[in-house]
């Protein structure tokens, strides 16, 4: 009186396959988005700027000096 085994569902299979293909598709997407943001930012980063400290100490500087052609 065995049971007679019972027959693997190929849909459960393929499900799973499909999951699986379309979450790397989204991870790949994800990857590429992220890395070409990060080679767009840095062939586009704004030039340096000067430090509020540095802007004053130059300006401190010029304001220092006497005009070239100032009467002495």
């Amino acid at each position: 009186m065995n049971k007679p085994p019972r027959k693997k569902n190929p849909t459960f299979g393929i499900a799973v396959f499909i999951v699986v293909a379309v979450l790397l598709v989204i991870a790949t997407l994800f990857y590429n988005a992220i890395t070409e943001k990060r080679d767009f930012d840095r062939q586009n980063a704004p030039a340096p700027t000067i430090s509020s400290d540095a802007r004053a100490a130059a300006a401190a500087a010029t304001a220092a000096k006497p005009a070239s052609g100032a009467a002495q």
